[in-house]
């Protein structure tokens, strides 16, 4: 009987065993998933901060994108520009300050200059007229391009040149 108390005993403890060994198996494994997903976990959020960078980035390309256009535009609009301006002043609907209207017409003496020299400088006259209207309008494109980069690339709302608030 002691021999077969013993074995119990033995029996008991190995059993015990078992179930402590199965036991601290069953917490590791847990203790796996829970880490696995918290990592899985972080993961996705780092996944997630990355697109949301990545739709930043994308639309601020985008806005530079569309103020390159627009400033392209302005520019390829500006080259037809002089012609309009000296097409206006002829017709009236444009008149320049006093001193870019007969800034050339003052050097001439009215009785000592030719006809032909009269009307060249006439003609000259328009041209640069033409042109100055035409730099003060690519200056401006240049200025109002500038301002929408750096209005894209720090968010701001300033007016553009030009515009009263």
């Amino acid at each position: 009987m002691s021999a077969a108390l013993g074995l119990l005993v033995l029996l008991l403890l190995v059993a015990i065993a078992a179930a402590l060994l199965y036991r601290g198996q069953a917490i590791s494994a847990h203790a796996d998933a829970e880490t696995a997903r918290s990592l899985s976990e972080g993961l996705q959020a780092r996944l997630e901060d990355e697109r949301g960078a990545r739709a930043i980035e994308q639309a601020g390309a985008r806005t530079m994108a569309r103020i390159g256009t627009q400033h392209e535009e302005d520019r390829q609009d500006a080259q037809a520009l002089p012609a309009r301006v000296v097409a206006d002043i002829d017709s009236g609907v444009l008149r320049l300050r006093r001193q870019w209207a007969a800034c050339e017409t003052a050097r001439l003496s009215t009785a000592s200059a030719a006809t032909v020299e009269r009307d060249a400088f006439a003609e000259l006259r328009r041209k640069d007229q033409g042109d100055l209207v035409r730099v003060g309008r690519d200056a401006n494109d240049q200025v109002r391009a500038c301002q929408g980069t750096v209005r894209s690339l720090t968010n701001a709302a300033a007016p553009p040149v030009g515009t009263e608030p």
